[in-house]
């Protein structure tokens, strides 16, 4: 396929799927329009990397649907005064998107091979950093973090990202709330997390949130 097929693609994604669900900052709007997500899959699934779906990138993962991502950053307002968490820095894709936005990016990713190649994709950004950990862990070196964004539908947020937002801090994320997938928006106030639910949308599951399991007897 050729790269005038892939603007077309792209174009096509900024119309039919992020101006048609409220995603109105242009900020996210021109970045999202430049970068070209095909470089980010592998070669068989470059045909739909602007599909309004997940997208297979190995590793058991996923890269989050255009739609998902394209929401969760516009309600997150990210400028370049901000100090921001990536989690899940899959191939790089938000990375990049992010490198656009913010003055600083870190980016985590817990699968090594996974994050080998973020860091590859994101060779010319330098305010963009790549580190293997934990999802569920951060990066507490770097903290605190202006904004937090979570790339991928997770159970739960735990604590340990919560202590590494700054007062007045944002995080963003696909949750499962009551059973269904919804995309949130949590800010801080006196030390807690207040989330508002903003839409029900899906998103590619991360791993490293799991719920224990209850027992039942």
């Amino acid at each position: 396929m050729g790269q005038e097929n892939f603007k077309q693609m792209r174009k096509a994604m900024v119309v039919s799927q992020l101006r048609t669900t409220e995603v109105s900052d242009p900020r996210v709007i021109a970045a999202m329009s430049h970068i070209a997500r095909e470089d980010f899959v592998p070669a068989a699934q470059r045909s739909f990397a602007y599909a309004d779906r997940g997208v297979q990138i190995g590793e058991g993962r996923a890269l989050n649907p255009p739609l998902t991502t394209g929401r969760l950053l516009n309600v997150a307002h990210v400028t370049k005064d901000d100090n921001v968490l990536l989690i899940g820095a899959a191939t790089g894709y938000t990375a990049t998107v992010l490198a656009q936005l913010a003055g600083s990016v870190m980016a985590v990713e817990q699968n090594a091979k996974l994050a080998a190649t973020a860091e590859k994709n994101l060779a010319d950004f330098d305010n963009v950093t790549v580190e293997t950990g934990n999802h569920a862990d951060g990066w507490g070196p770097l903290a605190p973090y202006s904004v937090i964004v979570v790339d991928g539908l997770v159970e739960q947020i735990p604590q340990a990202l919560i202590d590494q937002l700054a007062p007045d801090g944002t995080i963003v994320a696909a949750v499962m709330h009551d059973g269904v997938a919804r995309l949130a928006l949590g800010r801080t106030a006196g030390g807690h997390v207040g989330y508002q639910y903003f839409a029900d949308g899906g998103g590619c599951p991360l791993p490293g949130f799991e719920k224990a399991k209850s027992f039942k007897f």
